[in-house]
């Protein structure tokens, strides 16, 4: 279970980091995983870093990491022919291949693909490609061991940790989203519907941490009840509709709203794992009642 911890982590900060703070978590990345064989390059006053974030060693590899705020198809093409050129100018002898790092959840753009071909075929003698997600993911992030998981992305929550879960555990977040040492046995409920996750194409790692929260959803059914009239619950789970429909309205992936939420909930804040269990169980509460994501129709229940 900690891997779907790992893996919504590795997604969240691969959609959320920017400049500097993604070529930063691109770094750390390649480091833990090629060690000694990867070396970070900074900037050094006016001479900069010669067009180099960092560099594999041993297959003389360039890596340029770009993640704009508001990505332009014209800066991503000046971007890429700046700094291939600048690459290639300082770093003759070494270069044999150059890769560009780029956050866009949905890939390439054709005009960038075409950018990427075009130096492709005026320089035969160097291996030019491009890495998202799921380049990151295979090359790196898979290569990760759970030691070096946990150093990058922090402690998570294990199904003890959700055992173990109080009132006390609860109430800094929902705290904190209302500003925007009872732990009863029963029975556990049944699960999320699997027509709900099925709707909502929520991936297997994102339906895994629902399922885990969903163990303690009576907990917070219990802070609910225990703070009297209904307004806390209701004004929770109102401004958590409003968050939903405002990411809904941007076309994003199912999962891509899930670690939204999260955010959200201030899950990936990298406080201990006894609060993203929390964050858990008021995220499995509000999916149980319907308020985050979409239903599936009634005749398909």
């Amino acid at each position: 279970m900690k891997e779907a911890f790992y893996k919504i982590n590795f997604k969240y900060d691969f959609l959320a980091k920017k400049g500097l703070e993604f070529q930063d978590w691109f770094c750390e990345l390649a480091k833990y995983v090629w060690s000694d064989d990867f070396e970070r390059i900074r900037p050094n006053g006016k001479q900069g870093d010669w067009k180099c974030d960092g560099r594999q060693i041993s297959t003389g590899t360039i890596f340029q990491a770009y993640a704009p705020e508001r990505p332009r198809i014209t800066n991503t093409i000046n971007k890429i022919n700046s700094d291939f050129e600048g690459a290639k100018k300082h770093w003759p002898d070494f270069m044999k291949k150059w890769i560009f790092v780029y956050n866009d959840p949905n890939g390439l753009p054709p005009e960038v693909a075409r950018t990427l071909d075009k130096l492709r075929n005026d320089n035969p003698c160097i291996s030019i490609s491009s890495w998202t997600k799921e380049d990151l993911f295979t090359n790196l992030y898979s290569r990760l061991n759970h030691e070096s998981k946990e150093m990058i992305f922090g402690p998570v929550p294990e199904e003890e940790t959700f055992k173990s879960m109080t009132l006390e555990d609860l109430e800094p977040v929902i705290d904190s989203l209302m500003t925007a040492d009872l732990d009863p046995i029963q029975e556990l409920p049944p699960p999320p519907s699997h027509l709900k996750l099925e709707k909502n194409n929520l991936s297997e790692d994102a339906s895994n941490l629902l399922l885990l929260g969903r163990s303690r959803v009576r907990l917070v059914e219990i802070l609910f009840q225990k703070s009297g009239p209904v307004e806390m619950g209701e004004k929770i789970a109102e401004s958590f509709r409003n968050r939903y429909c405002e990411l809904n309205a941007y076309n994003l992936s199912a999962d891509e709203i899930f670690m939204y939420l999260q955010k959200f909930a201030h899950f990936f804040e990298k406080k201990s794992p006894n609060h993203q269990a929390a964050v858990m169980a008021v995220l499995a509460y509000l999916f149980d009642n319907c308020d985050i994501f979409e239903d599936p129709e009634l005749d398909e229940e």
